[in-house]
């Protein structure tokens, strides 16, 4: 198992991107992979304890994201972004980890990739709107289709934006849109109350 060791960052590698430290464990300096260990555990935990349910082990499952990235390490781009890189990784862990846990087999067919959808714009949601739905989404998440909520949490919580997510998924920027719209509206149903908050 990869584990990350106490102030493993050292100075010079602080300011370095993650791209940047990449390039460095690709070319044969392996300890330097700690750092992107620290960088990313907190972000995958999270990711991973707002997809996953209660049946799967949200840690073990981030170890296996860390070891299949460090495995893989040779296959990223560089001159393209990390942080889509790792989180496509950690999607399909997840999805797997969802899978091997259902008692019923999960369809992961997409049916919004079925169907035209206009270009959606992509800009990052206000501030005042980011907050509200944090609130709305820590209530109304977990009755969400894994789908639904694995593109909540990656646009309202992890701020990716539609592009990464379109990277991490692998569909057009129009689904991303209107995933996030559909998933707005099973919210709207769960929690009705504040139905109006979602518009």
């Amino acid at each position: 198992m990869l584990e990350t060791e106490e102030n493993s960052a050292e100075p010079e590698t602080v300011a370095l991107s993650d791209e940047e430290v990449a390039l460095l464990v690709q070319h044969g300096d392996k300890d330097k992979f700690a750092v992107l260990m620290e960088r990313y555990e907190k972000k995958l935990l999270r990711y991973g304890r707002k997809f996953l349910s209660d049946k799967e082990n949200v840690t073990d499952a981030v170890q296996e994201v860390f070891i299949k990235t460090y495995q893989g390490i040779k296959s990223f781009d560089p001159d393209q972004r990390f942080s889509p890189w790792i989180y496509r990784i950690a999607h399909n862990m997840f999805v797997n980890a969802i899978k091997k846990n259902s008692r019923n087999p999960v369809s992961f067919i997409d049916f919004d990739t079925l169907v035209a959808h206009p270009t959606y714009d992509d800009t990052a949601p206000a501030d005042r709107e980011q907050k509200e739905m944090r609130v709305l989404i820590d209530r109304g998440l977990a009755g969400l289709p894994p789908n639904y909520r694995e593109i909540i949490v990656l646009y309202y919580l992890e701020e990716l934006s539609y592009k990464e997510i379109a990277d991490i998924l692998r569909v057009p920027i129009g689904t991303v849109g209107i995933r996030l719209k559909r998933a707005k509206e099973f919210l709207k149903k769960q929690l009705p109350e504040r139905a109006k908050d979602f518009e």
